[in-house]
C-alpha cells in the first residue's frame, strides 16, 4: 500500500470520527436542551402536578435535574468518546 492510499483511509477514518463525534455531541445537547429547557420552562406547568419531596417537579427540573442532567452527560460523554476512540484506534500520545 502506498504513503498516499495510507493517507487517503487516515483522512476518511478521521472523518468518519469526526462524523460520530458530532452525531454524539447532536444528541447529548439536544437531551440537555430538552431538560434545561423544555422540563424548566416549556413543560413546567404540566410537570408541577407531580411532586417529589414535597416540591413540583417542574420546579425541581429547573433548580436541581437540569444540573444533575447536565453532569450525567458529561460521564456519558467520555464514556462514548472513549468508545470512539477505542473503534478508530486514535488515542492521546504520552
Amino acid at each position: 500500500m502506498s504513503h498516499d492510499d495510507q493517507a487517503q483511509i487516515g483522512t476518511e477514518a478521521k472523518a468518519a470520527y469526526w462524523k460520530e463525534n458530532l452525531k454524539i455531541l447532536s444528541i447529548l445537547l439536544t437531551i440537555w436542551f430538552v431538560v434545561s429547557y423544555g422540563c424548566g420552562i416549556l413543560f413546567v406547568d404540566a410537570l408541577d402536578t407531580i411532586k417529589i419531596g414535597g416540591f413540583p417537579l417542574g420546579f425541581w427540573f429547573a433548580q436541581q435535574g437540569s444540573i444533575y442532567t447536565f453532569v450525567v452527560l458529561i460521564f456519558v460523554y467520555v464514556w462514548q468518546m472513549n468508545k470512539l476512540d477505542r473503534k478508530y484506534d486514535f488515542h492521546e500520545e504520552d
